[in-house]
């Protein structure tokens, strides 16, 4: 799990707390996560009072840092072979 990932699941884990979000951490781990998240709440991930997003967003990373990791092996393969 990559650092972002840990943020985000941080950021979710403050929903249980409560007065999480309106604390100095919570308010930081906001402005670091809520501009990212936004992508995904466009989404129908919400059903009832459990919101998918942060799942799906961390799914994302992981895929996309992935996607990016493979394509600058096989750069690095090409320039080098």
């Amino acid at each position: 799990m990559d650092l972002y990932s840990m943020v985000l699941v941080i950021y979710a884990l403050l929903s249980w707390m409560p007065g999480g979000y309106e604390s100095g951490i919570g308010r930081l781990l906001a402005k670091i996560c809520e501009p990212f998240l936004n992508l995904f709440r466009k989404l129908p991930l919400s059903f009832g009072p459990v919101d998918f997003s942060i799942m799906i967003a961390i799914l994302a990373l992981n895929f996309g840092g992935r996607i990016i990791y493979q394509l600058l092996w096989n750069l690095a393969v090409r320039l080098l072979y």
